[in-house]
């Protein structure tokens, strides 16, 4: 678990920096697509290429629950996500974006699948304040609709991740997000025809290059490396790095879209950093208590035990060469 923790963080904290950018990449993609076809394109264009990178592995990866899961966890849930980002800040959809690290260990805890630790429990409320010093500077275009809708995408991604390593138990995860993926995309098409109709051409080249970053970074790489890295430790580990999305979302908002960023921001920052760090400590290992030694106890077992040869099956079968020879 060592080895795993080592190189997992790495890809964790990869796929948190990745995400991060998916807001004001989404930002800049709304101006051409709407939420669904916004949601559409990316899972179109990053499936594809994932499956295959993964092609030797997808038969055992197209299975109807690893589908569905695509379907609500990636496809319903950026599909709110988007939603929500029309209507709302970058800082305020970074705020509630934290959350997600406290919602997946009370989601675990409360199916029975983990049990977080005291310093796992600190490190997402430390976190959890740090977002919230982060987006304290507000921005411009805030709604409770989209903080509103953003809060449902986030409750149905700290369950998706929750219920993600069952899924990727046995299998390869490259395959198991390319298949997720592709559920997403043909999840997220009906909505987008049937709300949005078809879409308009782009009007600048800036949005176009916005949804392919938002497709091969915030997709493809991203989900691929987070499902590599949940394979090898906890929920609550790997929830603890969604924590870097606000915080690296929030910095491009105010470089992109001009929020407030102060000493207080800053102080933030390092609250989501020591968060994530208290969350990534090891667990104590927990030492089986000593069997009482009872010589008198395994002298009668050994004593009392039936020999090869006897009236027992095992004898019957025993002897049984030796009766036919």
């Amino acid at each position: 678990m060592t080895f795993d923790r080592r190189t997992a963080i790495p890809a964790l904290a990869a796929a948190g920096v990745l995400w991060g950018l998916t807001v004001p990449l989404s930002k800049l993609g709304l101006e051409w697509l709407g939420a669904g076809w916004l949601a559409f394109a990316r899972f179109a264009i990053a499936a594809p290429l994932l499956a295959f990178v993964a092609r030797r592995h997808l038969r055992a990866a197209l299975t109807p629950r690893i589908a569905a899961a695509g379907a609500i966890g990636y496809g319903l849930v950026i599909l709110l996500q988007n939603a929500g980002i029309e209507r709302t800040s970058v800082s305020h959809a970074a705020l509630i974006v934290g959350a997600v690290p406290v919602l997946v260990a009370l989601i675990a805890a409360g199916l029975g699948r983990g049990r977080s630790s005291a310093a796992t429990w600190a490190g997402a409320l430390v976190a959890l304040a740090g977002v919230g010093l982060v987006a304290g500077g507000g921005g411009a275009g805030t709604s409770l609709a989209g903080d509103l809708l953003v809060l449902a995408s986030v409750t149905g991604s700290a369950a998706f991740i929750v219920i993600q390593p069952g899924l990727l138990a046995g299998r390869d995860p490259a395959a198991v997000t390319a298949v997720q993926l592709g559920a997403g995309a043909l999840a997220s098409l009906p909505v987008a025809l049937a709300v949005e109709g078809a879409p308009f051409a782009p009007a600048a080249a800036g949005a176009v290059v916005a949804v392919l970053g938002l497709a091969v970074a915030g997709t493809l790489l991203a989900f691929w490396l987070f499902a590599w890295a949940q394979a090898r430790v906890p929920a609550e580990l790997a929830g603890a790095f969604v924590n870097l999305e606000p915080l690296v979302g929030a910095l491009t908002g105010v470089v992109a879209f001009h929020d407030a960023f102060g000493p207080v921001q800053a102080l933030g920052g390092l609250a989501i950093l020591g968060g994530i760090a208290l969350g990534a400590l090891p667990r104590p290992r927990r030492t089986a208590p000593a069997q009482p030694r009872d010589t008198h106890a395994r002298r009668h077992h050994v004593a009392s035990a039936p020999r090869a040869g006897s009236g027992t099956a095992l004898g019957r079968e025993a002897r049984a060469p030796a009766q036919r020879r």
